[in-house]
């Protein structure tokens, strides 16, 4: 760590964490608007799809929040910290079927790219257990842009 001190990297791994759970708190909201106004000859199969991926965003936010504070941080817990921090942006209202699916391959692609970083810092500190949990999140993420992306035919 030859420009940063261990505590700077720690505090660093802290915010990205941090920003996981801003993101997640989102995108849990996002996917329940999804789920909601899904219409269309797809709705069975979107609704039930996003129903799935919110209770998995539900089960990401507390398991990282519950992850920072074993690391000595404090997660975000309000929706007015967590827009305050996100990265990825509220759902419009207006969004057709495809352009949800869209909108979740982005968001998915925003929150890997995240994670990757993440998982760096936390393997600068040595914290194999935040890394090991991240590379699940990064797996499953992984697997559900390539259905998605499937879904749209590409």
């Amino acid at each position: 760590m030859a420009n940063q001190t261990m505590t700077q990297v720690d505090q660093q791994l802290q915010k990205q964490l941090n920003l996981q759970i801003a993101n997640w708190t989102l995108m849990y909201t996002k996917l329940h608007n999804f789920h909601w106004f899904v219409k269309g000859s797809n709705f069975f199969t979107l609704h039930e799809k996003f129903e799935s991926l919110y209770d998995e965003a539900a089960g990401y936010i507390d398991d990282i929040a519950e992850r920072l504070l074993a690391i000595g941080g404090t997660p975000v817990a309000t929706l007015r910290e967590s827009l305050s921090i996100a990265t990825l942006k509220e759902a419009s209202g207006k969004e057709t079927a495809d352009e949800m699916v869209a909108a979740i391959i982005a968001d998915f692609e925003t929150l890997s790219s995240d994670l990757k970083d993440a998982m760096e810092t936390a393997a600068q500190v040595e914290d194999e257990a935040t890394g090991d949990l991240l590379l699940g999140v990064l797996s499953a993420l992984d697997k559900h842009r390539w259905m998605l992306n499937a879904y749209l035919g590409k």
